[in-house]
């Protein structure tokens, strides 16, 4: 069976058993703080096991794209190296939502992998909760009868909290779980080890291979366990390990899952693969995964940069840039060729990369590209300290600042330093790594308190489409420590206040507990959850609520994101229909939104598309919004954002059916009318063919157009040229870099004339011949040209040359090459400690020359007498 068909076979089963087939959720996670990246089957249905979300049905089964590189679930150092670790990979699930529980779960798991997959019930094993004393937890006896109907007792083995207890974090939904393990080893080796002492051992060949997670509990914040109001079950089957056992292979590489890719590297590379342990095929290991993690997640819209998400993602990048260049010796971009073989494998059951491949490709080209670059002057930089080193040895902050600094890898650095005979300082790197993280984590942890529940109602209703005030209660509130400071958040029954979504930021606002006013600094979404950002808890939390938007904010917000959308249909009718919406941003002040385009919109382009959005203002169409079954509202010509889950309703915002027609959960204005006037205030690249406009509406579009009326207006008085006051900058402009030239000539004269005057009176110093001087220059380039003019006539020479340039400190110094190798000196060294203290500044430079710049005009002499002091 291929691997198409193993996971289709799968779905089928669990909808020959009544569960609806849905999609997988974005891999990148939108409304949850505790997760970046979909980490677990689970994670689209957490508001269902959490209370906060009523399931349209309560079988479900899905593949869901998952990725595990970052926090307690983190593989990817072991990605590669070993042959069932991945980074992003597929969970099949099924999924019961207070409806069957532990004997269906088991049966049906045992019927799927012995009666449809027919593996060999010999070669499997299972593992139940043995119990936890500590917590009061018993053993899970009702699982272990179960499993006794389909299996021999002596295949059932007692499993500790860490590999049979799931919990989805610190907090939240948790219950005993159950795997069930697959020795896949030669019959050989089965006769001379008991496979159930390999089990949960880290045995390459005896694997886990499907979890049932029962949930039973909830975990407070102080540890202790309540019982859930309703049992579900959660399990999670990795397909990559599925289809290795169903193929009969040793390793997942070796399945159709992973070989295209791989013989397409073998293609692009040169070099082929063995399989083995050694670097070169594990090179072919990480790019297979790698590439999958990078495309699928740029495709639901994380783009790589350098915080959060999008660092994960570069980091997973450069990881495999690094085995290429490092094991395959590959010194050019590869891994961007590998997306259309992906793109193909994968359009059945995951379109979004086949319809976004040219996008991705060259996303990933861009970062390969700089990556490469990178490397290189990580290579440079790593000699030219072993050339300097006094000792064999890479001390553990250095590697540290080339990893963090210049994004290369220790491993790389290791092997570099050990081709060249130098040891590495790993504890001191692990030490310089651990404090970062410190700091990284003192920035971003979030110390969450256990919800105080006044009201069981599983969610609240937004009514804030129709009005922007109303009266409520408040359901349940808990207090957030994030960078030190409290947060209070609150949950209404239901609220005017739109959450952050979509772009659009959250309202803002008060609510009002009788005579007690609170104001509402943010409103944001936490999976199904309207959480409200208070700036303190309410005196009395049962007293009835009355919520208030501020409204002139939200009208404000509203306009620039109906903008948006009249936005987005005219970038696609100017630039073509390649132009897809890749993020945004829209508050009260302006509107900023990213799309895909390869090249900068030109002045004429940006003025068509600031016409054609004018023209469907002036024609004040009316804003028209309707819920619609996802399927008819695509067959609308509806555009979808890549990297949104939506439902099987969605809500449908048009603005003339010929123009603009797109799914969005947003709020927005009557009619386009009530924009008044768009205005671009900006255009640049953010990333990899991502472009980035700025534009303002309505009033803010009005002041911002008479605040360029009004400087074209001082121009033209300082210019005494009201009627052509470009004309008149140009003729400015063109006599200035005549001046310039002219100065530049007379300058330069000067720096002869000095140099001549200068040329005999260096000091003999320990046969240093040393020349200090405090000299009159109009800029720092003066100091330069003087001591290149003189260091060709002076052997053995310490230039130094100091100057006050426009008030501040100026210093250049020079080294002859012959002294940097007899002595040791160097010129940036001697800046940085003899130097730059002396006039509160800093500097740097090459060995042999360094510049400074600082604010003590009046130590000149002084640093003159510290560097001939020295000498």
């Amino acid at each position: 069976m291929t691997a198409s068909e193993i996971r289709q076979q799968f779905l089928d089963f669990f909808a020959s058993k009544g569960h609806q087939i849905v999609p997988s959720a974005p891999i990148v996670i939108k409304n949850d703080p505790t997760l970046m990246f979909t980490n677990a089957g689970m994670n689209q249905f957490k508001d269902f096991f959490l209370g906060n979300k009523v399931p349209a049905s309560k079988r479900v089964v899905d593949t869901q794209k998952c990725l595990r590189v970052s926090g307690k679930h983190n593989d990817l150092e072991e990605v590669g190296i070993d042959t069932y670790h991945h980074t992003m990979f597929e969970m099949l699930g099924n999924w019961s939502f207070g409806d069957y529980f532990k004997k269906e779960a088991i049966a049906w798991s045992w019927e799927l992998l012995t009666e449809v997959y027919k593996i060999p019930k010999e070669k499997l094993y299972v593992t139940v909760f043995q119990g936890d004393a500590s917590e009061n937890l018993p053993k899970d006896e009702e699982a272990y009868n179960f499993w006794k109907q389909h299996i021999a007792e002596d295949r059932i083995l007692l499993g500790n909290k860490k590999d049979n207890f799931w919990e989805m974090g610190d907090t939240g939904p948790c219950g005993p779980c159950s795997e069930i393990h697959v020795d896949c080893r030669p019959e050989e080796e089965k006769k001379l080890v008991d496979g159930k002492t390999l089990v949960n051992a880290d045995h390459p060949q005896v694997i886990e291979i499907w979890n049932n997670v029962f949930m039973q509990f909830n975990r407070l914040k102080d540890r202790s366990l309540e019982p859930l109001p309703a049992q579900h079950v959660d399990t999670g089957m990795g397909l990559e390990r599925l289809i290795r056992v169903m193929q009969n292979k040793t390793s997942n590489y070796d399945t159709d899952l992973f070989m295209g890719t791989i013989h397409a590297t073998e293609g692009l590379s040169g070099k082929k693969y063995a399989g083995t342990d050694d670097k070169k095929d594990v090179a072919f290991r990480v790019i297979a995964d790698h590439i999958r993690a990078i495309s699928f997640t740029i495709a639901d819209g994380q783009l790589p940069s350098n915080t959060g998400a999008g660092y994960v993602i570069r980091r997973i990048l450069r990881r495999a840039v690094r085995y290429y260049f490092s094991f395959l010796d590959v010194k050019k971009p590869l891994l961007h060729d590998l997306v259309p073989v992906l793109a193909a494998q994968f359009s059945h059951v995951f379109p979004e990369l086949q319809q976004q491949a040219d996008f991705v490709k060259k996303v990933i080209f861009e970062e390969e590209n700089n990556f490469l670059r990178t490397l290189d002057s990580g290579i440079r930089r790593i000699e030219d300290f072993i050339q300097n080193a006094t000792t064999k040895a890479v001390d553990g902050r250095t590697a540290f600042e080339l990893y963090d600094t210049y994004g290369f890898p220790y491993d790389l650095t290791s092997l570099i330093a050990s081709e060249n005979g130098f040891s590495m300082d790993l504890e001191g790197f692990n030490a310089a790594m651990k404090e970062q993280k410190d700091r990284s984590r003192a920035a971003t942890e979030l110390d969450m308190g256990d919800w105080v529940v006044l009201d069981e109602t599983p969610d609240s209703i937004f009514i804030g489409y129709e009005q922007l005030e109303g009266t409520t209660k408040l359901l349940k509130y808990r207090t957030v420590k994030a960078k030190g400071k409290e947060q209070f958040q609150l949950v209404l029954g239901q609220t005017p206040f739109y959450a952050e979504s979509g772009g659009q930021v959250g309202d803002t606002g008060t609510l009002h507990f009788g005579e007690e006013m609170i104001h509402v600094t943010d409103t944001k979404k936490e999976n199904n959850l309207t959480i409200h950002f208070a700036d303190k808890l309410p005196a009395q939390p049962t007293a009835t609520v009355k919520a208030v938007v501020a409204k002139e904010k939200r009208r404000d917000t509203e306009r620039h994101h109906s903008a948006t959308h009249l936005l987005h249909a005219a970038l696609r009718k100017v630039l073509g229909t390649h132009v897809a919406q890749k993020g945004s941003l829209v508050n009260a002040e302006n509107l900023r939104f990213d799309f895909s385009h390869f090249a900068k919109v030109t002045d004429e382009e940006m003025a068509q598309i600031e016409a054609i959005v004018n023209e469907k203002i002036r024609q004040n169409i009316p804003v028209v919004i309707r819920e619609l079954p996802k399927d008819e509202a695509l067959k609308l010509g509806a555009m979808a954002l890549f990297g949104e889950k939506y439902g099987d309703t969605v809500r449908v915002v048009v603005m003339d059916p010929a123009y603009s027609v797109e799914l969005c959960g947003g709020t927005h204005i009557g009619s386009t009318g009530e924009l008044g006037q768009f205005k671009f205030v900006s255009e640049g690249a953010v990333a990899a063919g991502v472009r980035r406009v700025e534009a303002v509406t309505g009033a803010k579009a009005e002041a911002f157009v008479n605040e360029q009326l009004q400087q074209l207006k001082a121009i033209k008085a300082i210019l005494k040229s009201p009627k052509e006051a470009a004309k008149a900058i140009e003729t400015l402009m063109q006599d200035k870099a005549s001046l310039e030239k002219q100065l530049e000539v007379l300058e330069l004269e000067k720096v002869r004339q000095l140099a001549a005057t200068l040329r005999n009176q260096a000091q003999q110093i320990n046969g240093v011949n040393f020349l200090g001087q405090v000299v009159t220059v109009s800029n720092a380039e003066g100091l330069k040209q003087l001591s290149f003019q003189l260091k060709n006539e002076i052997p053995d020479h310490v230039l130094l040359f100091v100057a006050n340039v426009g008030g501040k400190a100026s210093v250049a110094l020079t080294i002859d090459e012959k002294l940097v190798a007899e002595k040791g000196w160097e010129a940036p060294k001697i800046i940085k400690e003899l130097v730059a203290p002396l006039i509160k500044g800093g500097g740097g430079g090459q060995k042999t020359f360094a510049t400074a710049g600082g604010q003590e005009t009046d130590k000149l002499q002084q640093v003159i007498a510290a560097v001939k002091a020295m000498i």
